[in-house]
């Protein structure tokens, strides 16, 4: 059967995938900001994972204020990068596994959570991003994906405990799933930061840091984290994390941190990252 063996999270900042795509990565301001995802290459490439389960939000290339699904699942074959301000990102178009795609949907629904299907759309910074962090500049990326899009734009977005939730009914969808897949799953966005009004660049060190260090040791407090506190602390933006949530609670009771990474600044915000092993 397929398995979730690991989670990975990420911040999925635009200017990531500028500086990578304009090979900017080795410059002073860069360097240590990407030396922290050297160590999940190495380790992506002896895990060969088969698919990944990609948790983002979309800024405005799929979605807009017309339609505004709270959890949006992509069923189709293949996905080509999207973008707003500089353009599409010159990567390999996302690939997708429509069979686990189309049977994690089928599951969800029938767990009683109302997704969007979507089998057509473009995929923005907010995913290709993660992409290049972990798998540098392929050809084609080495994994199929799944693309999970969650409303954190427009309020009112998702609960940190609904998304854990999400989570594990994934989890649960995965398990069923017949073929033997290595599956991971990823959440992206935050940390904090935010891009407008009085309060722009601002950054939350400390309350990251303990966001970082409770996915391991108290995930619990982080499922009752309500939307005014990540306004208050973590800026208008830093709600992105309750993504980090889907990641969290798909991966269960038990999971050992093997890296993380967080650094500041990158443009305007802070970069954080961290993996978890799923364990019995």
């Amino acid at each position: 059967m397929a398995r979730i063996t690991a989670g990975v999270a990420s911040s999925h900042i635009p200017l990531l995938g500028l500086a990578s795509d304009l090979n900017k990565t080795g410059e002073d301001y860069w360097r240590a900001c990407f030396a922290g995802y050297d160590w999940t290459k190495r380790w992506e490439a002896e895990q060969r994972p088969d698919v990944v389960i990609l948790v983002y939000n979309d800024h405005a290339s799929a979605f807009d204020m017309k339609i505004i699904p709270t959890f949006a699942i992509g069923c189709g074959e293949r996905y080509k990068p999207a973008d707003e301000g500089w353009g599409p990102r010159h990567v390999p178009d996302v690939i997708g596994h429509p069979d686990l795609a189309w049977h994690v949907a089928q599951c969800l629904i029938l767990d009683e959570f109302d997704m969007t299907i979507i089998n057509e759309m473009d995929v923005d910074h907010g995913l290709t991003v993660p992409l290049s962090m972990m798998f540098g500049k392929p050809a084609e990326w080495p994994v199929r994906v799944v693309p999970l899009a969650v409303n954190v734009v427009t309020y009112p977005p998702p609960t940190g405990n609904r998304c854990w939730k999400l989570g594990e009914a994934i989890a649960r969808a995965v398990e069923s799933f017949p073929e033997d897949l290595n599956v991971q799953i990823w959440g992206t966005g935050g940390m904090s930061h935010q891009l407008q009004g009085p309060r722009a660049g601002l950054i939350n060190k400390e309350w990251d840091n303990r966001f970082l260090e409770d996915l391991t040791a108290n995930p619990e407090r982080l499922r009752q984290i309500p939307h005014i506190e990540y306004l208050r602390e973590t800026g208008s933006e830093g709600i992105e994390m309750v993504m980090w949530l889907i990641m969290r609670g798909a991966l269960g009771a038990n999971v050992k941190e093997l890296h993380r990474h967080y650094h500041v600044p990158a443009s305007n915000t802070a970069v954080g990252h961290i993996i978890l092993e799923k364990r019995p």
